[in-house]
């Protein structure tokens, strides 16, 4: 009998305090994802995606409140944009509110706060529950509570709530108010600016045996933090730097951790110019689940010619000033690099991102020899790696003379200095195959090279190269003289 009085008693009360919410949403449509006819996602480099989400959803004559649910939880709402698909202008948006305020314990008592709730409690030995009526005061730090004349800090029992504030959601929710001139089913598109989403690219490279050629595959990597799922979406990537206007943003949720890895295999992704930019199409929908990163593949090449370089690369400061030894057992910089053309097997804008080379050792099995950063790079342009450093490889250089020279008796000399600076490189190479390694000098202002072991080619405006053979297990020379007037 007393369990048939406190249910009647919670029923009457939910009655009663659910009118109170109802006056605000009993007229709301709320369209779920079981609505969606298709989703179609683009996402942009730097945490951009713009989403375009279609649904079917009736809407009477007149006055409508539309809730739109699973909607991105750091969506832009200054960006998004109702239309209808199938009966365009059929109505006109009056208001747009965006509730990213999520149902949790802690809010829904918030919420309450100079409301009331009942309090159950169960005897500890009958397992009887009782009921009170109780007035939420405060729910910061801690719970207040009055109970008829007393005041009780902390939660006595099971609190009950008569429902759920209209302005508190589950899932993020856009709330728009329509005047609407046709009473039908429609098929409306919701699109708007989120972030939450974005993508990289990373390759990985196999180098050859001989090192002449490798196979190249790429793959993007979606990241979803957005807290909305995006089921068997139309998924576009843009490459570039696209320009956007920096200014506050409130933060609509928190990112997620991201604990879901998918991978999955398919055929390389179209591409085609937008405006300065490139767009990447998958070939077949895909749901980007939320909380996830995913992996899709970019392209695929096999065989695409390469040219590794051994590099040493000098520096222009020595050239004004007696230095002596500039250094014993010197680093010999390892680069790898091939063209992005159609004639290559490539030809394809490739997206900046992490390439990661492997090579396999004498048992067939791939090691990794490297990683660089390549930057947006366009068809017919070259990609170039730098793995790292050489081991049996190295230099030794001095500087083997060096003097100032005589001002000229002619000209404006008071503003130019000359100098005139001798160098021995020995180049030595412990591997039992022969190398050739590139020598680069930056040499600064107006220079000429006296004399040389070994034929010069000037690069640049400021740059001399030397190409130097290196027999195995042995070494070579390169020595020069330089004039250089400032």
């Amino acid at each position: 009998m007393l369990f048939n009085q406190i249910s009647f008693a919670f029923i009457v009360y939910c009655t009663l305090f659910s009118w109170a919410f109802a006056s605000d949403d009993a007229d709301e449509t709320r369209s779920t994802l079981s609505d969606q006819q298709s989703v179609a996602v683009t996402i942009y480099n730097g945490n951009l995606a713009l989403v375009k989400d279609q649904r079917k959803v009736s809407l009477k004559n007149g006055l409508n409140s539309l809730a739109l649910r699973d909607v991105s939880a750091q969506m832009r709402p200054e960006t998004a944009l109702l239309r209808s698909i199938s009966h365009s202008g059929s109505f006109v948006t009056l208001e747009q509110n965006f509730d990213f305020d999520l149902l949790t314990p802690a809010k829904l008592l918030e919420k309450y706060v100079g409301k009331n709730v009942l309090v159950v409690k169960t005897h500890p030995t009958t397992g009887v529950e009782s009921s009170e009526q109780a007035s939420v005061l405060s729910a910061v730090n801690g719970v207040v509570i009055k109970i008829g004349n007393r005041i009780e800090i902390g939660i006595p029992g099971r609190i009950v709530y008569a429902d759920v504030p209209v302005n508190l959601r589950d899932r993020p929710t856009l709330v728009t108010k329509l005047n609407n001139k046709t009473a039908a089913e429609q098929t409306l598109e919701l699109s708007y600016l989120t972030g939450g989403l974005d993508w990289k690219a990373d390759y990985v490279a196999e180098l050859s045996p001989k090192e002449d050629s490798l196979d190249l595959s790429g793959w993007v990597t979606l990241t979803n933090t957005s807290g909305a799922t995006y089921k068997n979406a139309k998924l576009q990537l843009v490459a570039g730097d696209v320009n956007r206007v920096q200014q506050g943003m409130p933060v609509f949720a928190q990112a997620m951790r991201m604990d879901a890895m998918v991978a999955e295999a398919a055929a390389p992704m179209a591409e085609e110019s937008l405006l300065e930019y490139h767009l990447y199409t998958l070939d077949r929908p895909t749901t980007i689940a939320e909380n996830q990163t995913k992996q899709v593949a970019l392209l695929s090449a096999s065989g695409v010619p390469a040219r590794k370089e051994l590099l040493l690369r000098g520096a222009d400061y020595y050239y004004s000033s007696s230095y002596g030894d500039l250094g014993q057992k010197m680093k010999v910089s390892v680069f790898v690099e091939f063209d992005n053309k159609e004639a290559s097997k490539l030809g394809m804008p490739l997206p900046k991102g992490i390439m990661r080379v492997y090579k396999k050792d004498s048992q067939g099995n791939a090691q990794f020899v490297g990683e660089d950063h390549i930057d947006h790079t366009p068809k017919n342009e070259t990609v170039r790696l730098k793995l790292g450093e050489a081991f049996d490889v190295t230099a030794d250089k001095k500087q083997t003379d060096f003097k100032i020279l005589p001002r000229p008796s002619k000209g404006n000399s008071a503003f130019e200095s000359a100098f005139e600076s001798a160098f021995e490189i020995v180049l030595k190479n412990a591997k039992k195959e022969r190398v050739t390694v590139t020598v680069q000098e930056p040499i600064p202002a107006d220079w000429h090279i006296i004399n040389e072991s070994h034929t010069s080619i000037k690069a640049s405006s400021n740059t001399a190269m030397w190409k130097i053979d290196i027999p195995a297990e042995g070494k070579a020379t390169l020595t020069y003289r330089v004039q250089v007037t400032y």
